[in-house]
């Protein structure tokens, strides 16, 4: 069984996707509210090889070498991939061993003011961070980024990263009602976006639970009124969960097995990752659709969120 490679995953945001896991779960330098993958274990913005390197690149070309290709392989994971020393060189090995492949980075973007990180994202196809506040009050609270960290350095990193960089920046940015979603933060967020200047801005808002309870998502009309308020050509609202089953990858086996699973007890989504041998982001996705679906619910309790099927 690969330990650091994931998937093919069914993404909304980029089809058929293999991930990549540099950070053991949830070593970042955010412990965002909003984590599906929920708490950060450790808050930290040093830069090691926290996995190995040659075994991320063994598993990456075992797989690539005896399975079709897929759309993207994805730097992702359950933490920060570019805390990882060695991510530049997993980039440039599957770009020169399979020019084909385009490789994206999913990432916070809170290292990107540091020169050397830009330089190892270059030879990447696609970058992917991320910006949800425009007032560093907001960012502590929404993003709880390690001590110290400024909205401001956290800003003109990704700028500087957008004047170095050749490739696509699709920036996403999650609107959670009560964190974000006020004029004034919105319009600071606006400032924020036209100087970093992505390819894409992209909405989102809650898809799964997050660390803590309470938490609501943005509904539709409110992405489409966030959309209008900003008026930037590059916005977009991300397409929601359902639209992941049209993606070839998705499995209607596992599916079938997360039902019989939660119909004989309630799990967790760290659960149905060991019964299934998936990673949690994978199996986050299946529940994705299925919950939109009405096929299971959420139960709330001391362990954290549980799932079992809608009665």
């Amino acid at each position: 069984m690969l330990k650091h490679v994931f998937g093919p995953v069914p993404s909304r945001r980029l089809g058929i996707s293999l991930g990549v896991d540099l950070v053991p779960r949830k070593i970042c330098s955010f412990d965002c509210v909003y984590c599906e993958c929920g708490a950060t274990t450790k808050l930290t913005a040093e830069r090691k090889e926290y996995v190995p390197v040659e075994q991320v690149k063994q598993e990456i070309a075992s797989f690539l070498n005896s399975n079709p290709p897929p759309e993207y392989v994805t730097l992702s994971g359950s933490g920060e991939p570019t805390l990882n020393i060695g991510f530049g060189e997993v980039i440039r090995f599957i770009s020169s061993g399979w020019p084909e492949v385009p490789v994206a980075v999913l990432t916070n973007g809170s290292l990107l003011c540091s020169p050397d990180v830009r330089k190892d994202l270059m030879q990447a196809d696609l970058v992917l961070p991320s910006l949800d506040a425009g007032s560093q009050e907001v960012f502590e609270r929404i993003n709880v980024p390690v001590p110290g960290m400024d909205i401001e350095e956290y800003t003109q990193g990704l700028v500087d990263f957008r004047a170095e960089f050749p490739g696509e920046i699709w920036l996403e940015t999650l609107i959670l009602p009560g964190y974000n979603d006020s004029d004034e933060e919105l319009d600071l967020m606006k400032a924020a976006f036209q100087r970093i200047s992505p390819d894409r801005i992209q909405i989102n808002t809650l898809d799964r639970p997050g660390r803590i309870p309470g938490l609501k998502a943005a509904s539709m009309e409110e992405l489409e009124r966030i959309k209008n308020y900003w008026n930037l050509s590059a916005a977009e609202i991300i397409a929601p969960a359902q639209t992941r089953k049209e993606v070839p990858s998705y499995s209607s086996n596992i599916e079938e097995t997360i039902l019989g699973t939660v119909r004989r007890r309630p799990c967790t989504v760290q659960d149905l990752s060991a019964v299934l041998g998936l990673h949690v982001n994978e199996v986050n996705k299946y529940l994705a659709v299925m919950e939109e679906q009405g096929a299971i619910k959420q139960l709330h309790q001391k362990r954290g969120v549980f799932y079992t099927v809608s009665r």
